[in-house]
């Protein structure tokens, strides 16, 4: 517009033959208009002025925030390193008290197995002796929770442990009588936590106490109806005060089988530890006291008297295997332990399942008749079975460790039968037999890819060498540790 007024301003000096008023109209319009396009170009100036003021206020205020914001937030190192250590006592108490309750329910399932075994050996015996048989398991506990704490745990788990590694490799000499369970501090508090540990060890007492009474209880079948209250409550004693706890020491307790031919022995749940451990046991005290009276001459007379508690105990015992099997984790707080205690589920469902209705159909295919004491019975040598590989074989794997085991149970069974060993609830094929044939398949069945890898102890990831690369050439050592 200023452009157009001075162009309008030089054409009228120009055209000087128009006339004087002419020129004069022409000048006064010219300045009308420069002073309109003044006046427009002034406004706009106090409007940007206004809006520059406006922009530095905002940043000023801004600023000023800033400033209070830094001087309020902004701490020491001191006080950043508190706040983190803070945070992280408050994650891992979190993961301890996740780690207590998974530990608590587990063992409380385990420990329910012991209405399991009550019951179905119950079933399994003639009427007459039913008393005494139940009290036995009762006394089974009871002496065994003693003989645990005064001498098994010690033994077990009572260390030195250094590096992983049980100073002398066979047994533990400490922590007898729950001795050093909680440390007392010089200004009278009590510290239930050890080497810096979540969990108590009371926590992991209470846990390894049900798997010990559970391994006792299998000899309780074994020698039914043939042994004195007395000699039992001795031999429980013993058994959970010296012989279980050897065992677990030189395995789960990091002894000489922990890194034997450098992967180290794999039990992940029980099957050589608990359950061969009580069914040698069992073998051994049939032999000692051989056959109960007539059993050879009138076998009909030793038949099941209850097949309802037999059932009944099965499924008692099933449901406490979700405790002993998936426990064994012994730890739920990252989504790894929950997805590898749901995989430990699923392999034992299918590997019971799969042993329970091989044994029926084997038992129909030679006795021509429904068996519900072998159906039961192949329902436990399919989860004795997979115990000891629940946490490294696949779903297919677990079904063909099911099928192997009820051969393997049904076998053992006629074994016994044929040289004449009177195992009244077959404990001995279920747990010994079945119990050796687990710690075999957990070497051949092993997820690692292919035979060369190996994972073991070590879940979902592959053993490794200390550089951290997969071991190879492990397979073979595996079949070498489990035998």
């Amino acid at each position: 517009m200023a452009t157009g007024a001075w162009t309008l301003l030089g054409l009228s000096l120009i055209c000087g033959g128009a006339g004087q008023q002419s020129e004069v109209d022409t000048l006064r319009e010219a300045l009308k208009l420069m002073q309109e396009q003044f006046r427009e170009q002034q406004a706009l100036m106090e409007e940007q002025s206004k809006l520059i003021e406006s922009l530095e206020g905002i940043a000023q205020s801004a600023l000023n925030r800033s400033s209070q914001s830094i001087g309020s937030n902004y701490v020491s190192q001191v006080v950043f390193d508190a706040t983190v250590a803070s945070f992280n006592a408050t994650d891992d108490s979190y993961a301890g008290a996740m780690d207590s309750i998974w530990i608590l329910m587990c063992g409380s399932l385990v420990m329910f197995m012991h209405a399991g075994f009550a019951m179905l050996e119950t079933g399994c015996c003639r009427a007459k002796n039913a008393q005494n048989v139940l009290m036995k398991n009762v006394v089974n506990v009871c002496v065994g929770t003693l003989g645990w704490w005064m001498f098994g745990w010690g033994l077990a788990y009572g260390g030195p442990v250094i590096d992983k590694r049980l100073e002398n490799g066979v047994i533990g000499t400490k922590q007898f009588f729950s001795a050093g369970f909680l440390t007392f501090t010089d200004d009278g508090k009590i510290n239930p936590f050890a080497d810096g540990s979540n969990t108590s060890l009371a926590l992991s007492w209470f846990f390894q106490w049900a798997f010990c009474t559970c391994g006792a209880t299998i000899v309780s079948g074994g020698v039914a109806e043939r042994v004195k209250s007395p000699t039992y409550a001795a031999f429980a004693f013993f058994m959970t005060s010296f012989i279980y706890p050897v065992i677990v020491a030189s395995t789960w307790g990091y002894g000489w089988l922990n890194d034997v031919v450098d992967v180290g022995y794999m039990d992940f749940a029980g099957s050589g530890v608990v359950h061969l451990c009580g069914g040698v046991s069992a073998l051994a005290g049939t032999v000692l006291l051989g056959p109960r009276k007539g059993r050879w001459e009138r076998p009909e007379e030793f038949e099941a008297h209850n097949l309802p508690l037999v059932v009944f105990g099965t499924f008692a015992l099933w449901f406490g295997w979700y405790g002993f099997n998936p426990g064994s984790t012994l730890s739920l707080h990252t989504k790894e332990s929950g997805a590898l205690a749901a995989q430990v589920a699923m392999t034992t469902t299918l590997s019971a399942g799969t042993g329970g209705i091989a044994v029926f159909l084997i038992r129909y295919a030679i006795l021509r008749k429904y068996d519900v004491g072998g159906l039961c019975n192949g329902i436990l040598a399919g989860l004795v079975s997979i115990t000891a590989a629940c946490a490294t074989v696949e779903s297919h794997s677990a079904v063909a460790i099911g099928l192997i085991g009820a051969f393997v149970y049904q076998g053992a069974s006629m074994l016994l039968q044929k040289i004449k060993i009177d195992d009244p609830v077959d404990a001995v094929p279920v747990h010994c037999f079945c119990g050796m044939w687990s710690c075999i398949a957990t070497a051949l069945f092993d997820w690692g890819q292919g035979f060369d890898h190996y994972h073991g102890w070590s879940g979902f990831s592959c053993k490794q060498n200390p550089d951290g690369s997969c071991m190879t050439g492990a397979g073979g050592k595996a079949i070498g540790a489990q035998l």
